[in-house]
């Protein structure tokens, strides 16, 4: 497969467990850096890698990254939707709604049924407004929110308005509810899993979290760093 990295590529990378979206660039801007694409009348250039898209360190899935003049791109391919598939654990709930924290308080789930379950997703379904967790990187006067919660500091951030297309519960044995979601750009799951929590009068955080497709890409095609740093090897 020949590939031209100066010019641009989209390149479908599947990003491991506790990598940071910022270390998958950078495996990748390594790989590449020697590439025959990137030399000019013999003078080797440097070409532009981003993504279109973070992900969380403990979320793996779908990461498009961008090179060369592909990067302009990066705008466009973000503002497509996004399907997720993943696990929320009902009756406990932590202060990223993930596991990045240890748990800090728990609720009964004794009158949590099926039933419930499935006509509390179908609520969610559509356009609302939700408010990114405070450990997230949206900007706050310049600084990323959860630099700003490490520290302690408290923010209030202002909700933005999502669409939920689909919400489905693939598997229900209590406390643990599997899922996929087909969300607008924007939509952060961890807060559905808050939502989802205080909804059922409970409370809820992600333990897993896969994105699986962005708009017409699909995870099935992905690679991971480290195998696309393999092949690149060989130049």
């Amino acid at each position: 497969m020949s590939y031209n990295f100066y010019s641009g590529e989209v390149l479908l990378i599947d990003k491991p467990y506790t990598w940071s979206s910022f270390q998958a660039v950078n495996k990748i801007k390594y790989a590449i850096k020697q590439h025959p694409s990137l030399v000019h009348d013999g003078v080797k250039t440097k070409a532009k890698v981003g993504h279109a898209g973070t992900l969380d360190p403990l979320a793996t899935g779908l990461l498009i990254v961008c090179t060369g003049k592909k990067t302009k791109s990066i705008n466009e391919l973000m503002g497509l939707e996004k399907e997720y598939t993943g696990t929320f654990f009902l009756g406990a709930t932590t202060p990223c709604f993930d596991l990045e924290k240890p748990v800090d308080h728990q609720f009964p789930i004794d009158h949590i049924t099926e039933e419930l379950l499935i006509q509390t997703a179908k609520t969610f379904v559509g356009e609302q407004q939700q408010t990114p967790p405070l450990f997230s990187a949206v900007m706050v006067d310049g600084v990323r929110a959860y630099e700003l919660a490490r520290a302690g500091v408290e923010t209030e951030l202002k909700a933005r308005q999502i669409n939920i297309l689909e919400f489905e519960l693939t598997r229900i044995e209590l406390p643990l509810v599997d899922f996929r979601i087909v969300c607008s750009k924007g939509t952060y799951i961890r807060s559905l899993a808050r939502d989802f929590g205080l909804a059922l009068k409970s409370g809820a955080h992600l333990t897993a979290l896969c994105r699986t497709r962005i708009g017409p890409y699909s995870l099935k095609n992905a690679e991971t760093p480290q195998a696309f740093a393999e092949r690149m090897s060989a130049y």
